[in-house]
């Protein structure tokens, strides 16, 4: 299988992962392309989808594979273990990948020891986390600000609860929100001693729900036990909410089966030089796409 694979454009928390990845092609025995266009190449990976920064190169990659019909596998970070593992799926992020996770047993969500905390009914606050807008992930999405609003203006057909609107790290927001009752704006706190994490876990532990398009912080919040709602293009659409009706009662299913699949998306740096995530991956994608 002839692999383009392009390291140099990734973050700076990508470098050990595509070594250890690319360390697996190898092993595997594919002809890897690294930081160079392969000639008829069968598969593109690259890191994320978000078009920010030096990852904005990755888009013309993206497009030039997807317009051949052609599969890229996308590293990112990980929801469970964020910074610790490392999702890797095909042609996209969240629920729009195939992570060929079809048929999960228990056996690897056990090996995070992350515990499903029992669904809170407790809590007040309700989050709405907002996303990178330069995200493909949000393509097809209002501008941020118009976003929030408009989850704002729906909660409050409902339910007066205290919201908390939470922007993206890296992605100002512009938001009136004295025209709204009881709604503030909290960005979120770094924690410096990652390269990454925010305050998040802080933040839940006086939520009530939390408001999530697609990204992580559903996973998150579900994990701990706090109702979600989302969209069909989060990984936590299975066990959340998608309507605001019920924002006084939300559903709270169970999430067994659900953690099992999770877990089948994100892996060690360790597994990934072993090329578990790969032979898993490269099955798929002899079956179905290639």
């Amino acid at each position: 299988m002839k692999i383009e694979i392009w390291p140099a454009h990734g973050p700076l928390n990508s470098k050990e992962v595509f070594a250890k990845f690319i360390k697996s092609l190898r092993a595997s025995g594919e002809q890897v392309y690294e930081n160079k266009q392969a000639p008829d190449g069968d598969v593109a990976v690259i890191w994320s989808v978000l078009w920010q920064g030096r990852m904005r190169r990755y888009r013309d990659i993206w497009e030039r594979y997807r317009k051949a019909n052609k599969p890229v596998v996308v590293i990112e970070v990980g929801g469970i273990k964020r910074n610790e593992t490392w999702k890797i799926g095909i042609n996209g992020i969240n629920r729009e990948a195939d992570f060929a996770n079809q048929d999960a047993d228990s056996s690897r969500w056990n090996k995070f020891s992350t515990e499903l905390k029992p669904w809170r009914q407790t809590g007040n606050n309700i989050i709405i986390c907002g996303q990178h807008t330069n995200s493909h992930q949000w393509r097809n999405n209002l501008p941020m600000s118009k976003w929030f609003e408009q989850q704002i203006i729906d909660i409050r057909k409902y339910t007066d609860k205290p919201i908390i609107i939470r922007p993206h790290p890296r992605n100002h927001v512009t938001l009136d929100v004295k025209k709204f009752n009881n709604v503030e704006i909290v960005s979120p706190r770094r924690d410096n001693k990652t390269y990454d994490d925010t305050d998040l876990a802080e933040r839940l532990k006086s939520a009530w729900a939390l408001v999530s398009y697609s990204s992580n912080p559903a996973m998150t919040a579900a994990i701990n036990g706090i109702p979600v709602y989302v969209s069909e293009a989060s990984l936590s659409y299975e066990i959340g909410n998608t309507s605001f009706e019920n924002i006084n009662n939300p559903k709270m299913p169970d999430r067994q089966s659900w953690a099992n699949k999770i877990a089948y998306t994100e892996w060690w740096p360790d597994e990934i030089e072993q090329g578990i995530p790969w032979q898993r991956i490269k099955k798929r994608l002899q079956e179905q796409y290639l």
